[in-house]
C-alpha cells in the first residue's frame, strides 16, 4: 500500500526533517518505489512536485530540502503501484480546480470495484491516469463542485464540506481500504480507515496517525528540526502544528485515528471531527 503525509500549521513552516523520514520509506525502508509527490499550498494555488521514481533516490527531495520551501498546508504521498503502472499520470497527489481554488487528493488503499459503482459515476471530472485513487478523487469533486460553485470566490461552510466528505468516505469504505487526504486551500480533510499493518500482516486499523505540536518560532533542538517556523519573526509566538501520517515518523505519541474517523485540519489545529 501507499503512504500518506500532511502538515497543517498556523504559520508557514518547512517539513525538512519529516520529509526526509517520509522519503526513506519510499525505497530505503519500505517497498513504495513506484513514485512520490508533494504539494505546498501557496494561498489558493499550489506548488506541485512529483515523479514516478523512488523518493529515497530522488534529487527533487534534496532540492526541496535545500530550498526550505515553506507553507501552512502540505500534502505528500509515496506510491506502491496496485492499479496502473509507474507513470507520472498515476503519481499522487492529484490536483484539480473547482470554484476558483486548487483541490488536492491522495489515497492509500485498493478500490477494485469503484469504476462500476453508481455512487462513484463521473460526469464533469475524469481521470488522466489509470488509478482507482484518481477515479475516487474525480467522484469527490463531482459531489463538492455544486457547493463550491454556489459560493464562488469563497469557501463553503466547513460543516457543509465536512458532511459531503464524510458521506463520500462512508460510501468508499465498503470498496476497500479508504485512507485519504483531501485539501481545498482552507482545510485538510483526513480520513483514516484500514491499512496493511507490518506487525500483524493484516489489513486493519489504524489507517492514519496524528500528532499535534505547539512550539516557539525560534527554538533549537530535535523538535525544532522537524517543523521550522519563519525565522524572520522575532516575536516568540506559539506555532500550532498538526502532522498526519500513515505510520508514526518519530518516537512521539502519535494518536491513531479510529476506523472511519474524519478530521478537518485548519491553521495547525483539529477544527472538526466526525466518527462513523
Amino acid at each position: 500500500m501507499c503512504e500518506l503525509f500532511a502538515l497543517s500549521s498556523n504559520r508557514p513552516a518547512t517539513v525538512t526533517f519529516s520529509l526526509r523520514l517520509f522519503a526513506r520509506r519510499g525505497g530505503d525502508e519500505g517497498p513504495h518505489r513506484d513514485g512520490w509527490g508533494i504539494v505546498y499550498y501557496e494561498n489558493h494555488d499550489v506548488r506541485l512536485v512529483k515523479e514516478a521514481e523512488p523518493a529515497s533516490d530522488s534529487d527533487w527531495v534534496h532540492f526541496i530540502e535545500n530550498h526550505a520551501l515553506r507553507s501552512r498546508m502540505v500534502l505528500s504521498h509515496i506510491r506502491k503501484a496496485t492499479q496502473g503502472g509507474p507513470a507520472y499520470a498515476n503519481t499522487q497527489p492529484f490536483v484539480r480546480e473547482v470554484g476558483g481554488r486548487m483541490h488536492v487528493f491522495a489515497h492509500n488503499g485498493d478500490l477494485d470495484a469503484i469504476r462500476a459503482n453508481p455512487a462513484f459515476a463521473l460526469d464533469r471530472f475524469h481521470p488522466v491516469g489509470e488509478t482507482d485513487s484518481e477515479w475516487a478523487f474525480c467522484a469527490l469533486m463531482e459531489r463538492l463542485a455544486p457547493p463550491w460553485h454556489e459560493t464562488l470566490g469563497r469557501e463553503p461552510d466547513l460543516d457543509r464540506r465536512m458532511a459531503v466528505v464524510a458521506e463520500f468516505a462512508a460510501d468508499l469504505r465498503p470498496l476497500g481500504p479508504a485512507n485519504f487526504l483531501y485539501a481545498d486551500g482552507d482545510a485538510i480533510f483526513a480520513h483514516g480507515h484500514r491499512r496493511h499493518q507490518a506487525a500483524s500482516g493484516r489489513i486493519e486499523p489504524p489507517g492514519l496517525v496524528l500528532l499535534c505540536r505547539s512550539c516557539l518560532a525560534e527554538v533549537d533542538g530535535p523538535g525544532a528540526k522537524d517543523v521550522v517556523t519563519d525565522g524572520l519573526n522575532v516575536h516568540l509566538d506559539t506555532q500550532e502544528v498538526v502532522l498526519m501520517a500513515s505510520v508514526p515518523l518519530t518516537d512521539e505519541p502519535w494518536r491513531p485515528l479510529a476506523e472511519g474517523e474524519l478530521v478537518a485540519l485548519r491553521d495547525g489545529r483539529v477544527a472538526a471531527r466526525r466518527l462513523p
